[in-house]
């Protein structure tokens, strides 16, 4: 089992985390105001959870203006993507090992 437990990405550890990947992965891309929706969060704590998936390259942040407005959006980069399938692959082995 311990084995299990250290494939664990520590990235994913995060609730608020794995929510915005999880829905990073059925969304081509999101926009701040709608992940903060979604999440239930502040600003601030949105902002540091996405600091951190993007120190790691696991997110892409793209800010621009729309009109007079900025708009920032985020996706999931292909390595984001590959450590998050990776985290539900260890995830499912775990599970099945479990009930062995």
């Amino acid at each position: 089992m311990k084995e299990f437990i250290d494939s664990f990405d520590k990235m994913f550890e995060s609730r608020v985390r794995l929510a915005i990947m999880s829905l990073l992965m059925v969304n081509t891309k999101i926009e701040f105001k709608e992940l903060k929706e979604k999440l239930n969060l502040s600003d601030g704590n949105l902002a540091s959870h996405i600091t951190a998936l993007e120190k790691e390259n696991y997110i892409e942040v793209k800010k621009q203006f729309v009109g007079k407005k900025p708009q920032t959006t985020y996706s999931a980069t292909r390595s984001g993507k590959k450590a998050f399938a990776d985290y539900i692959a260890v995830m499912e082995k775990f599970l099945k090992n479990g009930t062995k």
